[in-house]
């Protein structure tokens, strides 16, 4: 595995840690991390647009745009003429339950249980027996238009309780559970039939006729904390994909614009395939960039000239090797807990990064003094895929996929490096300099 020969930076362990995990404990789904997103940006002077209204942007200037309340995208603008465009993509959800309509399903006539379906590619069994509760957004009736409200009930609200291992003799070589009768989690008892509605309406702040739907997801409420023996590595829900977010976050609030325009594009449904209109393959990046160019009096061949000299960073955790099964990961690209940024490549382009691209990234990584790793799926085995394909099909740009070591991926609690935090904020804040 190609990893970087120089002297590596010298860094105080977890830094940048205490805050992440505190964005992640204030970000239980998409909603609610898109929301955090846009009052760190309100707290650092950025200005928030509606792709209702005429972008009327000035030089200098810092912005941005959300869609559906999940995707956002903002950006700082030059002082002057630019050369175009410098992107991080990474996205804010991650697999969980998500709740059905009429959800709640009696048992027995004892037991209340909620009606949910799966989100994504998720780890079943991870999410039994742990205190859970529920997030996202109400739709609501009022003065003549749909209201979207932010909702998180902030309380150890639900279970989904494992059958006992006396009841299946079996369980220890392997169970397969079943969406439908195994993982609905179980909320309360005969006496909590028709509340949980009420309860979604006196958290939103609303009268319960005025509920006329709901985007809601489950989401596991232990917090994030330091783990290891000497507390290097870091353990916490929905790793994947907020630490990506928070580290993208961190450069664009601290990074003034050069002779590019730096753009973090936070997109909305990448665990199931990103085909919505908040998604990397949706128009959200080319609609903002081309009104951002239109703000300026661009022409469409301004607007494709800068594309040309444009590149993006497409962010998402990676595989790291398992301590249990290495003979999981490729023979010689074997990335690490703690040993630095992630560089992703994928034969069959699930991954963007090309030999040109992902050069740029190691070099970047040589002059800054960041440790940076590799990855390639073993060849016998199937990976994932993530932003960067995705939205070239409506952005065409350079891209290189990273991201940083994890285990567990998507399980509800998963597992990376204290110090690779910073690793990736440096590389991003170094990318916003260029």
């Amino acid at each position: 595995m190609e990893k970087t020969a120089h002297k590596k930076k010298q860094r105080t362990e977890g830094d940048g840690v205490d805050r992440l995990l505190s964005f992640i404990e204030e970000s239980p789904c998409c909603y609610q991390s898109v929301q955090n997103i846009k009052q760190e940006l309100d707290q650092e002077g950025f200005v928030e647009i509606e792709e209702t209204e005429r972008f009327e942007l000035e030089p200098g200037g810092k912005y941005y745009v959300n869609r559906n309340d999940s995707s956002l995208i903002a950006f700082r603008l030059p002082v002057k003429e630019w050369k175009g465009f410098h992107m991080i993509a990474s996205h804010s959800d991650s697999p969980a339950f998500k709740v059905k309509g009429s959800p709640e399903l009696a048992s027995e006539d004892k037991y209340i249980r909620l009606n949910v379906e799966k989100y994504g590619g998720m780890i079943l069994s991870t999410w039994l027996d742990r205190p859970l509760s529920v997030a996202g957004r109400i739709a609501v009736s009022g003065k003549g238009e749909i209201r979207s409200i932010p909702v998180d009930l902030k309380q150890d609200l639900l279970v989904i309780p494992n059958l006992a291992v006396h009841m299946n003799r079996e369980m220890n070589k392997g169970v397969e559970y079943n969406p439908q009768t195994d993982m609905l989690p179980l909320y309360g008892g005969a006496d909590g039939k028709d509340t949980f509605l009420k309860l979604l309406a006196q958290a939103g702040g609303v009268r319960e006729e005025e509920l006329l739907d709901f985007d809601l997801y489950v989401y596991n409420r232990e917090k994030g904390t330091r783990l290891g023996a000497e507390g290097e590595f870091i353990g916490s829900p929905r790793l994947d994909d907020l630490e990506c977010v928070f580290a993208s976050l961190e450069a664009m609030r601290e990074i003034p614009a050069g002779n590019y325009v730096n753009l973090i594009a936070v997109f909305d449904n990448e665990e199931v395939g990103s085909l919505t209109r908040q998604g990397a393959a949706s128009t959200f990046l080319r609609d903002t960039l081309r009104r951002i160019c239109e703000s300026f009096c661009m022409t469409e061949g301004d607007y494709l000239r800068l594309l040309a000299d444009s590149f993006m960073l497409s962010a998402d955790n990676a595989h790291a090797l398992h301590p249990a099964h290495p003979e999981k990961a490729d023979p010689v690209n074997r990335p690490f807990l703690n040993e630095g940024i992630v560089i992703k490549y994928h034969g069959g382009q699930k991954y963007t990064t090309d030999a040109v691209s992902g050069a740029a990234v190691k070099e970047l990584c040589k002059r800054e003094g960041i440790p940076f790793q590799t990855y390639y799926n073993r060849s016998d085995l199937a990976g994932g895929s993530t932003l960067g394909n995705l939205s070239a099909g409506q952005v065409p740009v350079r891209t290189a996929d990273i991201g940083l070591a994890q285990l567990s991926m998507h399980s509800a609690f998963e597992t990376a490096g204290s110090r690779d935090v910073a690793y990736m904020m440096d590389v991003m804040k170094a990318f916003f300099r260029l």
